[in-house]
């Protein structure tokens, strides 16, 4: 009942956290950062942060365990870092959080095909009402915002299958490394190509502005939203994300990309996006597609 109890709340600590990584990524993008600066600059607060509290855990981690930690890095979080930046320049930050919703069909698939993964009718079920409840919301974002590149949103996709294959290798592969040695394993290598992406593509923020802020304060740096994109969003976040998915199983840990949408909807609201009644209704499909595959 315990670890029932433990895996519900971290799973909505997480929805929490990373529905609110959206608006921080638009917050960035809108002060002048390009979107390999802020991949780049989140890679690297997370990395410094995690090596200044936990660079012993480095001396836990086997040498057999090493090559699945560095594609665990690389599939969780370089590639879709830089997917979701890029992405972000023309689509919004709810439809944005909504197509992430597809890493739970993709880790059935890859799981199924690749590691064996065991699933039932009610899992199907439960995925299928999410991505009904996810194209609701997708065509609600692009009719009320027709100016944009909705091919972008491809990018959001190939993050998702990213997404879904770090959660099967990490359940199969490092199920007995604690999360906290597997976070700063995986930045600890994700330092390295983050400095070189900043080298040639620039440190500095060509005519940096303040951005505009939904907090109580009229603007704030851009940078300022990375820093707490990395370590909260990125460092923080995936401490407790392997930790689900080790107390749990891949598809109930993927669950948590159909709550982020709610939440991000939610800051799009705050920053005055606008919210349709198509999107709640969205929202509401894929609370229904969560609670089917997961109830008694």
């Amino acid at each position: 009942m315990e670890t029932k109890n433990s895996k519900w709340l971290v799973l909505s600590l997480l929805a929490l956290v990373w529905g609110s990584s959206f608006i921080l990524m638009k917050k960035g993008l809108e002060g002048g950062l390009t979107p390999y600066q802020l991949g780049a600059y989140r890679i690297l607060f997370t990395s410094l942060f995690l090596l200044l509290i936990g660079w012993k855990e480095l001396l836990q981690i086997s040498k057999k365990k090493i090559l699945p930690i560095i594609a665990a890095g690389v599939l969780g979080n370089l590639l879709p870092v830089f997917l979701f930046a890029l992405a972000q320049t023309q689509i919004s930050s709810s439809i944005s959080s909504t197509l992430n919703s597809f890493t739970p069909l993709n880790t059935l698939i890859i799981g199924s095909i690749f590691f064996g993964l065991t699933f039932t009718k009610k899992h199907v079920l439960g995925i299928c009402i999410g991505i009904i409840g996810c194209l609701i919301l997708v065509y609600a974002g692009a009719t009320g915002n027709p100016s944009k590149n909705y091919w972008y949103a491809v990018l959001v996709v190939i993050a998702t299958w990213c997404y879904a294959s770090n959660i099967n290798l990490v359940k199969k592969y490092l199920s007995d490394v604690t999360p906290f040695a597997i976070t700063v394993g995986n930045f600890t290598f994700l330092l390295v190509p983050a400095l070189l992406i900043l080298y040639f593509t620039g440190y500095s923020i060509k005519e940096p502005q303040m951005a505009s802020s939904f907090l109580p304060i009229s603007s704030i740096h851009p940078l300022i939203y990375v820093a707490i994109l990395g370590i909260i969003g990125t460092g923080i976040a995936n401490i407790y994300f392997y930790k689900l998915i080790q107390i749990s199983s891949p598809l109930f840990a993927s669950n948590v990309t159909y709550l982020i949408p709610i939440v991000a909807t939610i800051w799009s609201f705050i920053d005055h996006e606008k919210v349709s009644l198509a999107q709640i209704i969205g929202t509401g499909i894929i609370l229904i597609g969560v609670y089917i595959p997961n109830k008694k």
